[in-house]
């Protein structure tokens, strides 16, 4: 169990949460300019709170980590606003993320808090939509709850309202006409199955399954997204290192013949270095066996 310490000096994060407000934050605006206000931590810093809330369970470290993410949360949920759902409940999913991702991460995993993070947050966000798709809210706002009671008496007739109407309409009820235009596609839209099969491939007559505008399932683990990012890196990273261990020369001849586009031929190589073309075949035969042993050292 998580026990917060006390007694314990926390440093620069004592800045942090001295920031927090005395009061609750009455809109997302004011919740936005807040995230925006806590500063960033270093690596250095970082590492030595997630230490401590790993080894001491230090809660006031876990909050510090957490406050000082906020912004990034806010970020992606920008991203997500085209679905119709709101922002304040995109940001909240989004923060679940990111207290799980600050619960699970490993500094030694060689990467920041925030690129582990992001996987975290985009899964919680994409759970909540695929939860939310149909039972979006129609009317969140004052004049959209004031149109939605109004326009079913108001709108007699089927089809779409002319722009003379639109404008008695948004005279009547003292509400902006593209408030009565939003409003009534949200009216007239038609709620849909998350995953529904596509009949057609004609996007005018059948709309894109909800499912589509989201990636991929099997794409969102973000432990398998992290190892595979970490693999890559790794492996590009032991590739240069094990280029760095050859003589100039032979650097130069393997990127030449291996690693550029277009490749170079022996014949060229040769003429470049006025040896023969069997010599370089030589060099690069030397130079393979060097980095494979670099690369493999446990086989030679």
């Amino acid at each position: 169990m998580i026990q917060k310490k006390k007694g314990i000096g926390l440093g620069r994060e004592d800045d942090t949460l001295s920031s927090l407000p005395a009061g609750p934050i009455s809109s997302i605006e004011q919740y936005v300019q807040f995230v925006n206000s806590i500063p960033m931590l270093t690596e250095t810093e970082e590492q030595a709170l997630t230490k401590r809330l790993r080894e001491e369970g230090d809660l006031d470290a876990a909050q510090t980590l957490i406050l000082a993410h906020l912004r990034f949360v806010v970020s992606v949920a920008r991203s997500f606003l085209g679905y119709g759902l709101s922002f304040s409940d995109l940001v909240q999913e989004g923060n679940i993320g990111l207290m799980k991702a600050v619960k699970r991460f490993d500094p030694e995993m060689g990467v920041r808090l925030v690129s582990f993070a992001v996987h975290w947050i985009k899964a919680e966000m994409h759970e909540f939509i695929i939860k939310n798709w149909r039972i979006v809210k129609v009317a969140t706002t004052k004049p959209q709850r004031k149109l939605f009671f109004n326009l079913r008496s108001s709108h007699k007739r089927l089809g779409w309202m002319s722009k003379a109407e639109i404008a008695h309409i948004a005279q009547e009820l003292k509400v902006k006409e593209s408030d009565v235009i939003e409003m009534e596609k949200r009216m007239n839209s038609i709620d849909m199955q998350f995953d529904a099969p596509i009949e057609d491939e004609s996007m005018d007559e059948h709309p894109i399954a909800p499912s589509l505008y989201l990636s991929a399932p099997e794409s969102q683990n973000p432990d398998h997204q992290l190892m595979e990012d970490q693999t890559d890196a790794h492996q590009a990273q032991s590739l240069e290192d094990a280029l760095e261990s050859l003589a100039p020369r032979s650097q130069e001849i393997i990127k030449a013949r291996w690693l550029t586009e277009p490749k170079a031929t022996l014949h060229e190589l040769a003429a470049h270095y006025q040896i023969s073309a069997e010599r370089i075949r030589q060099i690069e035969a030397t130079a393979f066996k060097k980095l494979k042993r670099f690369l493999n050292p446990d086989q030679s």
